[in-house]
Parts: C-alpha cells; sequence; structure tokens
C-alpha cells in the first residue's frame, strides 16, 4: 500500500503541476483529488495555501469523506474543495480523480446558455457527455452535495453554470487529459462565436465522433482505425516534459 500510495501521490502532484503549466490555475483555489485504494474512501487533495506549481507529492493531505485529515499535516483543507470532492469521490467509483478549474474560457462558457456546443473535433469528445450544474453559490453547503452529484449522473464531466468546469477520470491521467481539452474545447467555442455564424456538424456525425474518442474498439467500420493507446502515450509524454520544466514535483 505505501509503494501504491507514493507513486499516486506522485501522479496527482505531477497533475498540479501540469495545470500550473499549463494556466489552468487559479492561485491558491480549485482543486484536484484522487481517491486512495480501500475501504476508506480517504483521498488526497491539495494543501490549502500553496500555489499548484509549488505542490509535490508529500505535500498532499490525505483526509476522510468527512473531511477529517488522516495523517498529521501542517496545512489545511480548501472547504469548498471538501464539499465538491467527497460528495463525488461517495457517489462515483470510477471517480477516482476529480478535477475543479476556474479558468476564462471554462467560466465563460459556463455563463453561456447554450453551454458546451460540437463546434471542433475536440468538443465531441464530450457529445452528449455534459452535466451541468446550476449555481448556489460558494460551495460551503453541504446540502448542495446531493444536488451536485444527481447532476453529474454519470457523466464524465460538468459544467458548472457560472462557476467553472469539472472532470472525472478513472485515473490522474484520464482526469487531466479530458480537463485539457474540455478547456480547449471551451477556448475555440469562444473564438468561433466571436468571429462569426458557426457551423456545426450533423448530430449522426458527433455521435461517431465521440464514439470514436470513448469508445474506439467497439463497432468499428470497415477501414476504421483505432488508438486505443494514446492516452498512456500522451500521459508519458507529459511526465516527460514535467521532468524537464518542474522535476521536484516527485518530492
Amino acid at each position: 500500500m505505501i509503494a501504491t500510495e507514493q507513486r499516486l501521490r506522485r501522479e496527482l502532484a505531477a497533475c498540479y503541476r501540469l495545470i500550473a503549466h499549463f494556466r489552468m490555475s487559479d492561485l491558491i483555489f480549485t482543486h484536484i483529488s484522487l481517491r486512495l485504494p480501500g475501504p476508506e474512501h480517504h483521498f488526497l487533495i491539495n494543501p490549502y495555501g500553496l500555489l499548484f506549481e509549488e505542490i509535490t507529492a508529500s505535500s498532499l493531505v490525505k483526509i476522510d469523506l468527512q473531511g477529517r485529515p488522516v495523517q498529521p499535516s501542517p496545512h489545511p483543507v480548501n472547504p469548498a474543495g471538501f464539499v465538491i470532492h467527497s460528495a463525488i469521490h461517495a457517489a462515483r467509483d470510477d471517480a477516482q480523480c476529480v478535477l475543479h478549474t476556474h479558468t476564462r474560457a471554462g467560466c465563460a462558457v459556463a455563463a453561456l446558455e447554450c453551454g458546451l456546443l460540437p463546434v471542433n473535433q475536440m468538443s465531441m469528445e464530450f457529445y452528449g457527455r455534459v452535466a451541468y450544474h446550476s449555481y448556489e453559490g460558494i460551495a460551503l453547503d453541504m446540502d448542495e452535495q446531493q444536488r451536485l452529484v444527481a447532476d453529474l449522473g454519470d457523466k464524465p464531466v460538468m459544467i458548472l453554470r457560472n462557476h467553472g468546469l469539472l472532470a472525472t477520470g478513472r485515473s490522474v491521467a484520464e482526469a487531466f487529459l479530458r480537463m485539457f481539452y474540455l478547456e480547449k474545447a471551451c477556448e475555440i467555442q469562444l473564438a468561433a462565436q466571436s468571429a462569426g455564424h458557426l457551423i456545426l456538424p450533423p448530430a449522426a456525425v458527433c455521435v461517431h465522433t465521440e464514439r470514436q474518442f470513448n469508445e474506439p474498439e467497439r463497432g468499428l467500420k470497415q477501414g476504421e482505425l483505432a488508438d486505443p493507446d494514446a492516452l498512456q502515450l500522451a500521459w508519458a509524454a507529459l511526465l516527460r516534459m514535467l521532468e524537464k520544466v518542474a522535476p521536484g514535483y516527485q518530492d
């Protein structure tokens, strides 16, 4: 367990550094969590007060579903982070990693009535797979947890209206790549909307493209290839980059 936890700590610390590197952080605010193996539902989250580029594997705080530290730590936990992340970890076994951001593009799309549109190939990964949660104020009300979980349902990502973006993943790599491309999809949509009239692909094409992204080996058509290794290849490339630009994250 110790070796497994250390590996997961390094993966989560890498995710924090990557969010900072790609300018998706918000000072000390927002949060990324990772559930640890075991029936206790313990999870790791950022030490409140550190910038994402400062976070290391050893500084991550281990807490339980009630927000209590499992191990001694000099750092507190963001209360809003606990409310959001504990709710999702308790409700969704597949949401091993939960990532939340307040980016300019994400907040802008979260304020649009239309939400995320299938404007570009990147956005079609999320076609029919985006949940929406109405804004209720800063997430400090424990009663909001039930509504948050109900709105998320079984979707992998959620747009928090007038707030920001949220992505889940069965691994840190999956959650990060989902957030990376959800953010890109929002950026592309805003650029396209500001330039003129949008051209949207037919629904059948969007459905087909979503399957190519998320179920690459199911129902392949004749002559169609699959790319099942893309996630791991991309994550390995990102870790190589981190070793050059932020090698201290593993400490």
